[in-house]
């Protein structure tokens, strides 16, 4: 029964070790992580009238977004049954959250997002009502948005040849800058983050 649960799932890891399969990632990483960029600051002026809320990243790219629809889209194949696909819409958003949220208290000391007054979470990293929204964004990018971004992928691929080795680049600098100006200051003086 569990195998007939999971048929579709077509996850081929050599093809993502190769050059054209790292040109991909980067492209949909680069893709998703500005939609959720877009997402999270339009969430923020409709609540509160306020675009720019604080990013991890100096520039308009949400690497969690960018996670996210990648596993997602690696992990559910075409042929995946639907209640295996609703878990997973449920469950890969959720895990790439909580971890983001724990990895970035554990190693700046600050909470970007803190869902402790909410029924149902976890360390105020995760809570149950934007687990469930996570499933409805899951569907919505899996059925509507990634097709007309892989359509696009075609279409640029040539180009996207030439500068996604900057584009990466362009992200290993982000992080380092990122980890450099958030970093704690009684880090960077050699005390340890208590």
């Amino acid at each position: 029964m569990l195998q007939s649960l999971v048929s579709g799932f077509d996850l081929e890891i050599p093809v993502l070790l190769s050059w054209d399969g790292a040109m991909a990632v980067v492209f949909f990483f680069t893709i998703y992580s500005f939609l959720g960029w877009l997402l999270e600051n339009s969430y923020n002026f409709a609540r509160k009238r306020v675009f720019f809320k604080d990013n991890f990243f100096f520039g308009p790219f949400k690497p969690m977004y960018g996670f996210a629809p990648l596993l997602l889209i690696l992990l559910i194949g075409k042929d995946m049954h639907w209640p295996v696909v609703l878990l997973l819409c449920f469950l890969i958003p959720t895990v790439v959250e909580y971890f983001s949220g724990f990895l970035l208290e554990w190693f700046f000391g600050r909470k970007w997002w803190d869902y402790s007054g909410h029924k149902w979470q976890l360390q105020g990293h995760i809570c149950f009502s934007y687990s469930v929204c996570w499933i409805a964004l899951s569907l919505v990018c899996l059925l509507f948005v990634h097709p007309g971004i892989n359509t696009l992928y075609s279409a640029v691929g040539g180009y996207w040849a030439w500068i996604w080795p900057t584009v990466a680049l362009y992200f290993l600098g982000e992080l380092l800058f990122a980890i450099r100006r958030h970093i704690p200051e009684k880090v960077r003086a050699g005390n340890p983050i208590q």
